[in-house]
């Protein structure tokens, strides 16, 4: 299997095979997906242009599709055999996609060429994060939407996620270093849209065992090391 680019560490043959899965579909991209809808709330912006990126095998491309109802989709990957897949997928549901191999970094779309940004369990695989930030920044519109969703130190820096798939562990980071570099780049955000899931399947521990049975109550915010972050992030209109 061959990458695109070495800014992007690709998964293990045993995490690009789970990324076809139902459980990843359902229990991962739905569960976030509906989630970014929830913070985004009503009227819902008209999205001419909508960008995947770091799209994988083009399984969020009905998710998508159905909750946002894109007129346009484009979906990027840094892996070649990826984006063949994605374009299967979206042949399958019949879905128009516009699919890029390339890399976050280098983004070739013209400037303030898309209303929203996808960035779903990608931006923790990429060793440049300050330039694909910068990329998304400028590919979006004034006004436009990053939909951000990452798993965070604490859950890459586990001995699971360490034996079955592959990561740049020197920049990982957690929930509150991830809305900072946002912050810092100029998005616009408050607490309504941000949201702190703490799924089962984010907790290597017991995976959410022994509160699914009623054994112990899940800690609160602010009493546990968060697992996953999700960030309705938004370009003002003023920015250049």
């Amino acid at each position: 299997m061959t990458y695109a680019s070495a800014t992007y560490v690709p998964e293990t043959r045993l995490g690009f095979r789970f990324l076809r899965t139902h459980t990843w579909q359902h229990h991962v991209l739905r569960v976030a997906i509906k989630d970014l809808k929830r913070m985004i709330g009503e009227p819902l912006p008209q999205v001419t242009t909508l960008l995947d990126v770091g799209c994988g095998q083009g399984r969020s491309f009905r998710l998508l599709c159905d909750a946002f109802e894109p007129a346009r989709i484009i979906g990027l990957d840094a892996d070649p055999h990826s984006v063949e897949l994605s374009r299967e997928e979206a042949a399958r549901e019949e879905i128009p996609v516009e699919l890029i191999t390339g890399d976050c970094a280098t983004i070739p779309l013209p400037d303030a060429s898309v209303d929203m940004v996808f960035c779903h369990q990608t931006f923790h695989h990429l060793v440049e994060q300050e330039r694909a930030l910068d990329e998304f920044w400028r590919v979006l519109k004034p006004d436009g939407l990053l939909l951000f969703a990452e798993s965070t130190k604490a859950y890459i820096d586990t001995w699971v996620i360490r034996w079955f798939f592959r990561h740049p562990m020197h920049v990982q980071k957690s929930a509150d270093e991830y809305m900072a570099m946002l912050h810092n780049r100029g998005f616009q955000f408050d607490a309504h849209r941000v949201s702190l899931p703490y799924l089962w399947w984010s907790r290597s521990s017991d995976f959410g065992l022994l509160e699914r049975w009623s054994l112990r109550a899940p800690p609160p915010p602010g009493m546990r090391d968060e697992t996953l972050v999700n960030v309705v992030a938004q370009k003002p209109r003023d920015a250049a």
